[in-house]
């Protein structure tokens, strides 16, 4: 007997997130995938890439016009922009319109998957109340994940199908051309630092390398992000998903000196944004020695998020048990998944 299939619509297809989500769905077997981007991609298997612009009326309407087939929608697209409250328009829109152009034509639509993060908590603004819960209160606006959210809740009233916020800390995964992806970042300077004889400093501030962290493996969170769009009592419900340990960078950092053959020297707060901005000179020579895949040093580069999460000088993590006790279950060990992206990052002669 042949299983049903159900169709996904991952909208931002490139990024960490969205890129391990098709993945794990085109292994499950009972999944047609159509991927929303901004660059596209190449159409393969049971894959249909669509390159769309989300605040393009035009654009979008035309090319989200025919997919009747969706019946269920991954979320995962983000528009950087340089304040809090500029990410609100672009990022709330681009969820609209998505929505507002499905909905009224998918005639088996069952549910909306939305990506969010521990924003939600105030994690981005300082010492916040850990472990964070999906019930703690919110904070003043703006976030547009929390206008997302609300958006979701309002368009859902009455409708058959139903929505959940997957609330994952930073996720782990080799996906490049995003401007958030810790493992490269780590990886890209560890590279230049060993090219440079140099030994592996922790840039960070002083304060953020003993704090308590977790980190949130992409292809767990792709399991989890099904789980709760596949399960009926998950419905209509947010999720913290987390790899389910905690480390501190005292103990990891040594660590993944050792894994890149490199010495550690005491922590020296130094922006990557403003040392690493001079060192595309320094990245080509080592792409060109080592024969390495032809990435610009400029898709390889998240340095601002680099800064961003070597800032925390507070603890950094929420309560993952809330899903764990309605039956997603599965964790995984945060120094193997490091080791882990580190040698995809090689297999895929992104680094030496």
């Amino acid at each position: 007997m042949k299983t049903k299939k159900n169709t996904a619509l991952v909208v931002g297809a490139n990024g960490v997130i969205g890129s391990n989500l098709i993945n794990y769905l085109e292994g499950l077997n009972n999944w047609n995938i159509i991927a929303l981007s901004r660059r596209g991609g190449s159409n393969n298997g049971n894959i249909r890439n669509i390159a769309v612009d989300l605040l393009d009326e035009n654009d979008y309407k035309q090319k989200l016009s025919v997919l009747t087939d969706v019946t269920h929608i991954f979320y995962a697209a983000y528009q950087d922009k340089p304040t809090w409250a500029e990410l609100v328009q672009p990022n709330l829109a681009m969820l609209m319109n998505v929505v507002l152009a499905i909905e009224p034509i998918a005639y088996n639509l069952q549910h909306i998957s939305l990506m969010q993060g521990y924003k939600v908590y105030g994690a981005h603004f300082g010492p916040f109340k850990t472990p964070a819960k999906e019930s703690d209160a919110g904070h003043m606006p703006p976030e547009f994940n929390v206008d997302q959210q609300i958006f979701l809740e309002k368009q859902q009233q009455g409708k058959k199908w139903s929505w959940s916020a997957i609330r994952p800390s930073v996720v782990g995964g080799t996906a490049i051309g995003n401007p958030m992806n810790l493992a490269l970042v780590i990886a890209l300077y560890a590279t230049i630092s060993k090219e440079l004889g140099l030994p592996l400093r922790f840039p960070g501030k002083p304060g953020a390398y003993d704090k308590l962290l977790e980190i949130t493996d992409a292809t767990l969170l792709a399991k989890a992000t099904v789980w709760a769009a596949t399960t009926q009592a998950a419905v209509n419900q947010a999720f913290n998903i987390n790899n389910g340990d905690l480390f501190r960078w005292t103990e990891l950092w040594p660590k993944i000196a050792a894994y890149f053959k490199m010495e550690t020297a005491p922590p020296l707060q130094m922006p990557l944004q403003t040392i690493m901005a001079d060192k595309e000179p320094q990245w080509e020579a080592i792409r060109e020695k080592y024969n390495l895949a032809p990435h610009s040093y400029r898709q390889l580069s998240s340095w601002a998020f680099g800064d961003f999460v070597f800032s925390w000088d507070y603890d950094f993590f929420a309560d993952g048990t809330k899903a764990r006790r309605m039956g997603f279950h599965e964790f995984i060990d945060t120094e193997q998944m490091f080791y882990d992206l580190f040698n995809e990052l090689r297999v895929k002669k992104i680094i030496p």
